[in-house]
């Protein structure tokens, strides 16, 4: 039973959602007497008699609930718990209503908001394994939890996973968590997504986490259980670089295509020889791979972000201009001449013409 009213919560309950009790403050109660003589002969009522007798004690009950709840007001309560209704029978003929319960202090539980953050991860392996791609962390109720995302080649029937996972925040400090175990509500499919669980990192780390490394140590198939003893290999470009890599060539690719004439790397990273025409692991065909650009870009990127303005990342732009594909080089400088305009009248434009310069790339 609850009834809200006058500014108060009711309950037959011990609680109210949403709310703790702070203070249990007094037993309250309310009453209200029907006249005398309104049981005399209720046996012999005919119908419409009984329906007025009825519709009193709804409004005996409503008045006796009106004065519960104006007693527990008094004493300045918020709720009232274990709220019960009876009739009792005053004298002879008399009936009254009662409601009775226990006044309390109310304070609203104020729900934190849940903090989320999704990681690329930053190193990979070359063979046929179960390869991790993503880290998910989750903040909910001062608990972090984990999950991880694998791309599985095989089609395999992957039933569970452990391995260490290494964060880094914005300060470079990293945190190492040892013997995750990722299970799987599906399995034999490409991407695998594993359930949340619960881990040793600080709830302050999950928003500031912004690198995600993950080493295997085993896994388990419908046919055995695998150690992995392989060394994973580190990203060669900026986290950056990489999600956009990721977005245009899929969430497995962790390399840039390139070629020295006797092997050609695919995007999975994975080295193939030259007469290979499609990667080994990822089947990823060379030609749908050689048409990317083989201008390593990082490295003018990082003189970019040191430059304090347009004209100074222009001058950098400049300096390998002419190791840039030919289809892009007017696009990149009409970006900076249009920096440069800007930056004359709103001020410093650098990580405005950086982006833009970045997508250029990526999109290419």
């Amino acid at each position: 039973m609850k009834k809200e009213s006058l500014d108060i919560k009711m309950t037959a309950g011990g609680s109210f959602e949403g709310y703790e009790i702070t203070e249990y403050l007094d037993f309250v109660s309310g009453q209200i007497a029907l006249a005398s003589g309104f049981l005399a002969n209720i046996a012999e009522m005919t119908t419409q008699e009984s329906n007025t007798f009825t519709s009193k004690l709804q409004s005996a009950s409503d008045t006796a609930l009106e004065i519960l709840m104006k007693n527990a007001l008094a004493l300045k309560a918020d709720g009232i718990i274990g709220v019960a209704l009876t009739y009792s029978d005053f004298s002879g003929s008399s009936i009254g209503a009662v409601a009775s319960g226990t006044a309390v202090k109310l304070k609203k539980i104020q729900k934190k908001e849940a903090i989320t953050n999704e990681l690329f991860v930053s190193n990979y392996y070359t063979r046929l394994l179960p390869r991790p791609v993503r880290i998910r962390l989750l903040a909910i109720d001062g608990k972090v939890k984990i999950a991880g995302d694998f791309y599985n080649y095989n089609l395999e029937e992957i039933k569970a996973i452990r391995a260490d996972v290494e964060l880094e925040n914005f300060y470079g400090e990293k945190m190492l968590l040892s013997g995750i175990d990722f299970t799987f509500e599906k399995n034999n499919i490409s991407m695998l997504e594993s359930f949340y669980v619960e881990c040793d990192l600080d709830e302050k780390y999950v928003g500031m986490t912004c690198d995600a490394k993950v080493y295997l140590q085993k896994y388990v198939t419908s046919k055995d259980v695998f150690a992995c003893t392989d060394n994973p290999i580190n990203v060669s470009m900026s986290l950056q670089s990489l999600k956009a890599l990721k977005k245009n060539r899929g969430i497995d690719a962790f390399e840039r295509y390139h070629s020295d004439g006797s092997t050609w790397t695919c995007n999975c990273g994975h080295i193939n020889g030259a007469g290979a025409e499609e990667c080994a692991i990822c089947q990823r065909k060379e030609s749908d791979l050689a048409s990317n650009r083989s201008f390593n870009y990082d490295e003018m990127l990082e003189k970019m972000k040191t430059m304090i303005n347009v004209t100074g990342m222009k001058d950098v732009l400049m300096q390998y201009i002419k190791q840039i594909d030919p289809g892009i080089r007017m696009e990149l400088l009409e970006i900076m001449e249009s920096g440069l305009q800007y930056e004359r009248t709103r001020g410093d434009m650098t990580s405005s013409v950086y982006d833009k310069v970045l997508r250029v790339f990526e999109t290419n």
